[in-house]
């Protein structure tokens, strides 16, 4: 029995260290494939590069990304990070404008 006991901790913390650390990075990869599966044209995403634009052709393994008017980029699907949601504005109300980035007048 002596010589079982370590093995056991040592298979114990293996078995702690795929619970916290290894699952959740598989969930998350398997999120990110699901929602790169299911684009579709039209959707406004943004790349993992930070770059956001408008879904206006897609294939199998490439998307083709409208960043302006006229302005279409080609990038691999796996490069989409995420759907954008559309912020609900209101009509009625004026933007929020940060006091501190605007410029000073002399």
């Amino acid at each position: 029995m002596d010589t079982v006991a370590p093995f056991l901790i040592l298979l114990g913390i293996a078995l702690l260290f795929w619970i916290a650390m290894i699952r959740p990075q598989q969930r998350k990869q398997q999120a990110l494939g699901r929602m790169q599966g299911a684009l579709s044209v039209g959707d406004e995403v943004m790349l993992t590069s930070g770059i956001i634009g408008v879904l206006r052709s897609l294939d199998e393994k490439t998307v083709d990304l409208e960043v302006s008017e006229g302005v279409i980029l080609r990038v691999v699907r796996a490069a989409v990070g995420q759907v954008m949601t559309p912020v609900a504005r209101d009509d009625n109300t004026e933007p929020v404008v940060d006091p501190a980035a605007e410029p000073e007048e002399k």
